[in-house]
């Protein structure tokens, strides 16, 4: 998917290792891990709307529209 290999990952977590330590690498990750799920369950929950693909000018014309009705 990346492209990342066995080396690069290998490098990756000595420059983790490096940067926070041995003894804060096990709850950064597990954090890091609490995060990634706490994301995946909210895209779950709330799924993105269906109608991304309008334009510029649409959506330009409504936020014009409203504020004619608010003003």
């Amino acid at each position: 998917m990346f492209g990342l290999g066995v080396p690069e990952l290998l490098i990756v977590l000595g420059v983790f290792i490096l940067l926070f330590g041995g003894a804060k690498l096990p709850s950064l990750m597990r954090n890091m891990g609490r995060s990634v799920n706490e994301f995946k369950t909210g895209m779950e929950e709330k799924p993105l709307p269906r109608n991304i693909d309008k334009t510029d000018d649409e959506s330009e014309d409504a936020s014009s529209s409203k504020e004619k009705e608010v003003g």
